[in-house]
């Protein structure tokens, strides 16, 4: 039964179209594996061995049947029987060794292979976040990576030990009875034929069963996440979507009544066409050893080895495309491997000097990349990447926020404020021009230099599902019980806490949607009190709060920005007009800068944006 299902599921793979393999992709795949050579190795030799035991018990069966009939001493039978015995327990011992070796061969590059996407992939841009669908990014994890993996576990064992098996079988089968081998790989198209025929079938009902899966999963993970939820309440079609899902749910049902019985059309194929093969061998096999040209012991040697002949013919016969296959899940991999990070580090990076920093902008001119720097077609399950991209958004911006400074960025949505914020902890890098924290480019300062030295709070301040504790630790680990409560109190978020029955240890929910959109905001900023930075970016960071919420968190960020350099992006002006100098940014420029009270007296732009944002002031008040 277990070979019927592994030829199911070759046959499925040999229908899928093949595509041509990228040069390169075989000498890749092998480096990869070079750690795992020794055990490799041992795999390999261990699968020559199980093949040819597999040729060795039918031999000795036969043996015994010539012995019985040939009148010899008992003793004979007994020791074939011994070796016939000892041979299975040598083969069951060797199948436990030689699993072990494959699993271990298998879990390893499993785990070198997602450590190395993993890992690659936390050092590519924003950029390309916000453009990969998550879903196939976390596809190239799990489905590829262990396609990739099958190569070894399973294309290269079964490769190995198919063409052992069928070349001692073959040899010893011609040696026996050239005739009866002839006449029974007569039959190999009977079987070979339905087998591709029915592979071609499932493989169909395969990808449309997988396709109607990754959809439901969609389904259930936008429908189940807390916006989502709230959503479909909102406009209250849960009805549609229950609709919705079950037709793709009776759909996967379906295709598995069809599957199945298909799959058991083929095992009774299977199992007939070796009968037919059996009943040859039998016929054929026992009309010579009527006849005197066989011995009885060579018949039954024949027919059990033809049991053991079909199989790995036909997976030789598609050994090729099994392999295309492997190759491209390994490939589809390099292709993530391959995409180059935008932002790197240089060889020799360096620090910010101590003290407080200053922050400057000089002329610095940037543009988004465009899809194909950062992206791939695959990962956005797109046939072509978008060729938009690329116009610059920043037109020589110039500033200069002293050491302790609050420099505040005002302006129309769209104007590139929050991009110029990108800017600084070096999100993005600027196509010319430069932004320097004290005096050093950024693109000359180690990653964890601007990490320890800027921290950045924006509007939707996100949080993982995880404790109150474990989200504050992610800014510093090492932080004791004692300086999170003091963040939080600082923070104005210690009673609340304290009040939790599980204090620390309450679990904020996904992306902390069990708090309050200012409970939520001050968390985020007692985690920016704990990594103490001396440069604060604050994008927006009350934008969508009530007057309430505004009240808590303008007090937390008071601490936050004591005695530190800011950037705050504001579309309440009323939040920036204490600010040692503010910027008004327009169409990537800066066109007025100054104080509040220049700004008003000059009455341009700024002077607009404030009348028109407090003409109802009197009426709010009231």
């Amino acid at each position: 039964m277990d070979g019927s299902w592994a030829l199911m599921r070759g046959a499925m793979r040999r229908n899928e179209t093949p595509r041509s393999i990228a040069r390169g992709t075989f000498r890749r795949v092998v480096e990869f594996a070079r750690p795992h050579w020794v055990a490799l190795a041992i795999f390999g030799a261990l699968t020559v061995f199980s093949a040819g035991l597999a040729v060795a018990s039918p031999v000795l069966a036969g043996r015994v049947v010539d012995a019985i009939v040939q009148g010899k001493q008992p003793s004979v039978v007994v020791v074939l029987a011994l070796l016939i015995a000892g041979l299975a327990v040598v083969d069951a011992i060797l199948g436990l060794v030689e699993r072990s070796f494959s699993s271990r061969i298998g879990e390893g590059l499993i785990f070198d292979l997602r450590r190395a996407v993993f890992e690659h992939v936390q050092r590519m841009p924003v950029a390309f976040f916000t453009r990969t669908r998550t879903g196939a990014l976390v596809s190239r994890l799990n489905n590829d990576v262990i396609g990739a993996q099958r190569a070894f576990t399973s294309t290269l064992s079964g490769l190995v030990t198919n063409v052992i098996q069928v070349t001692l079988t073959l040899i010893v089968m011609l040696t026996l009875s050239w005739q009866i081998t002839l006449l029974a790989l007569a039959l190999l198209p009977v079987f070979v034929l339905p087998t591709r025929w029915m592979g071609a079938k499932m493989a169909h009902l395969s990808r449309e069963s997988a396709a109607l899966n990754a959809s439901m999963t969609t389904q259930m993970t936008e429908r189940f996440s807390a916006p989502g939820a709230t959503l479909v309440k909102l406009f209250g079609r849960p009805e549609v979507e229950t609709s919705e899902f079950g037709e793709r749910a009776a759909r996967v049902r379906d295709i598995g009544i069809r599957t199945a019985m298909l799959t058991r059309v083929f095992i009774t194929a299977l199992t007939l066409v070796s009968s037919l093969a059996l009943a040859l061998v039998y016929g054929l096999g026992g009309w010579f050893a009527l006849t005197g040209r066989l011995e009885a012991g060579t018949v039954v040697t024949l027919a059990l080895l033809i049991t053991r002949l079909y199989g790995p013919l036909t997976a030789l016969a598609n050994a090729r495309v099994d392999v295309m296959t492997a190759l491209v899940s390994f490939e589809r991999v390099f292709e993530v491997l391959d995409l180059p990070p935008l932002i790197r580090e240089r060889p020799k990076p360096r620090t910010v000097p101590p003290g407080r920093v200053s922050v400057e902008f000089d002329d610095v001119r940037f543009s988004y990349p465009s899809a194909e720097q950062v992206s791939l077609a695959s990962l956005e399950e797109v046939a072509v990447l978008d060729a938009r991209g690329g116009e610059e958004v920043l037109h020589g911006v110039s500033f200069r926020a002293e050491p302790g400074q609050l420099v505040a960025l005002v302006g129309s949505s769209g104007a590139g404020k929050s991009t110029i914020a990108s800017l600084v902890p070096r999100l993005y890098d600027v196509d010319s021009g430069a932004v320097r924290l004290s005096g050093v480019d950024v693109r000359e300062l180690s990653f964890d230099a601007i990490k320890d030295t800027v921290g950045v709070v924006t509007q939707d301040g996100h949080l993982f599902h995880d404790t109150i504790g474990a989200n504050l630790r992610y800014a510093r680990p090492s932080a004791t019980d004692d300086e999170l409560w003091e963040a939080l109190r600082r923070a104005r978020l210690e009673v609340l806490v304290r009040s939790l029955p599980d204090g620390l240890d309450t679990v904020v929910g996904e992306r902390g949607y069990r708090l309050s959109g200012g409970e939520r905001q001050r968390l985020t900023i007692a985690r920016l009190l704990l990594a103490q930075p001396r440069v604060v970016v604050l994008d927006e960071a009350t934008a969508h709060l009530d007057s309430e919420s505004e009240v808590a968190v303008q007090a937390a960020l008071t601490e936050a920005l004591a005695d530190r350099t800011a950037l705050v992006i504001a579309h309440r002006l009323s939040t920036v007009r204490a600010a040692d100098q503010i910027l008004v940014v327009e169409d990537g420029r800066i066109a007025e800068r100054g104080t509040h009270a220049e700004l008003l007296a000059a009455n341009g732009r700024y002077a607009e944006l404030y009348r028109t944002q407090f003409a109802d002031e009197p009426v709010a008040a009231a």
